[in-house]
């Protein structure tokens, strides 16, 4: 339903399928059986579960309220909602827009990638036992400056058409079709993985923790992989709350969220884990386990060439709703405050992200060699986002919503004006964002900049 004139989410239903698909990407299916494997399994997701209910969760219901109270763009939002003369709040909407822009420039190249698998698996070109095959095959795509180029574009094209529908027409109806789809092929992949032999050493290692492994190293890469997995820091769960509706229950909307979300990252990983034990594959081969290892983890199992590409087409709808939620934030702001014509927003924000993500695509070929401060384009975009600005706009979201706005405002917004009976969860909520998220998070900043 339009909020005073803007577009914005039909239903409860359609947000929260909306919202998920924004936090469901190529985190659960690439980043989170990866980190899992190299960092000890079970011991790992239950920090990374702490992590994620202490930390991840507050930020997505204050960000999220934040969108809804100002119903504006991100960094619209912060001129509404700050106090008159605190211009400054506004910067973590810019760095919001910068992150955004970021993440698309090497995002997109991992999406186009995992689009060109699709096809890989389906013409049997990585259908091998042998994961240094597929490496040889992983190695050739990224180091090819057309198909890198090309598959990029794809990913930009595709998703940029769905933009430019709007959000409910676009965002939405997307996410209706392509959720459900998602959780069905994951199911269909993981009765599969239960099913061979030995699958039970995959499912010891993803829930049969050994806290032993647990160090701090453990600890900082679970908060970080909580932060980045929920979409947080980066403008867009700010953009979405905007466009929910008056009577959403913002706290229910994101603990669901948040329990698919898990309910997606643990599905990920028996479809993957059983499999990899099963055949004797290494668990901790760390970002290649999606890209080299799992190729030949389906290829030895009866009928692999079909549950290959199953999976190779659930992870590229994953990115999808990733994909639309940053692409989003920027065509927020140049639509609604700059008042473009969306699709000229989405167009405009579709080249700038195709320019930028030009020297990401090429980092791993004809800009190999090219480095600032120690790092190829791709890394570098990665750093700038993961490791800087969004744990620095979670830690002023948090500021901002704990000692600017106080508990009145967000008690009374998000109790729908005393509708709802969770002043208590509220209550919560406000203590963990005031004292536990931003130091948590700030030690996460420090960590990732080598400072701590």
């Amino acid at each position: 339903m339009a909020q005073g004139g803007r577009d914005g989410f039909t239903s409860t239903f359609g947000a929260l399928l909306a919202t998920l698909g924004s936090a469901v990407g190529l985190g659960n299916i690439w980043k989170f059986p990866s980190l899992t494997g190299s960092n000890g399994g079970a011991g790992f997701l239950a920090v990374y579960l702490a992590a994620t209910i202490l930390v991840g969760l507050p930020v997505m219901i204050a960000e999220t309220m934040l969108g809804r109270a100002a119903r504006a763009d991100a960094v619209t939002s912060f001129d509404r909602l700050a106090p008159k003369g605190q211009w400054w709040w506004k910067g973590i909407g810019w760095m919001g827009f910068a992150a955004a822009l970021l993440i698309m420039a090497f995002y997109s190249e991992v999406a186009g990638w995992v689009y060109a698998y699709i096809f890989k698996s389906v013409t049997g070109e990585i259908s091998t036992v042998d994961p240094k095959v597929a490496a040889v095959v992983f190695g050739k795509l990224v180091a090819d400056p057309t198909s890198s180029l090309i598959w990029q574009w794809v990913v930009l094209g595709v998703t940029g058409v769905i933009i430019a529908f709007g959000v409910s027409k676009g965002i939405e109806a997307v996410a209706r079709r392509l959720m459900p789809l998602l959780f069905v092929l994951l199911l269909v992949l993981c009765v599969r993985s239960l099913s061979l032999s030995g699958a039970w050493q995959g499912l010891a290692f993803l829930f049969n923790p050994d806290f032993a492994k647990i160090t701090p190293a453990v600890v900082l890469t679970a908060l970080g992989l909580a932060f980045f997995k929920l979409s947080l820091g980066m403008g867009t769960m700010l953009t979405y709350g905007s466009y929910f509706r008056d009577d959403q229950n913002i706290p229910a909307t994101a603990a669901r969220v948040m329990l698919a979300d898990l309910s997606v990252s643990l599905l990920a990983g028996i479809a993957i884990f059983p499999a990899v034990f099963a055949f004797g594959f290494e668990p901790a081969a760390g970002p290649s386990l999606v890209f080299m290892t799992i190729p030949a983890v389906f290829t030895s199992m009866p009928g692999g060439v079909v549950f290959m590409t199953v999976f190779f087409v659930l992870t590229a709808i994953a990115s999808v709703g990733a994909i639309l939620s940053l692409l989003e934030v920027p065509v927020a702001i140049l639509s609604q405050r700059y008042r473009m014509n969306r699709k000229l927003a989405a167009l405009t924000t579709i080249a700038i992200i195709a320019v930028m993500g030009c020297p990401a695509a090429l980092s791993q070929g004809a800009m190999a060699n090219v480095k600032l401060f120690g790092f190829n384009p791709f890394d570098l975009f990665d750093f700038l986002s993961s490791n800087v600005l969004l744990p620095l706009g979670g830690i002023l979201i948090c500021l901002f919503v704990g000692w600017v706005v106080g508990l009145a405002g967000p008690e009374r917004r998000l109790s729908v004006d005393g509708s709802l009976a969770n002043r208590v969860t509220i209550r919560t909520v406000f203590f963990l964002i005031r004292y536990v998220a931003p130091v948590a998070i700030a030690i996460v900043l420090l960590n990732g900049l080598k400072l701590f």
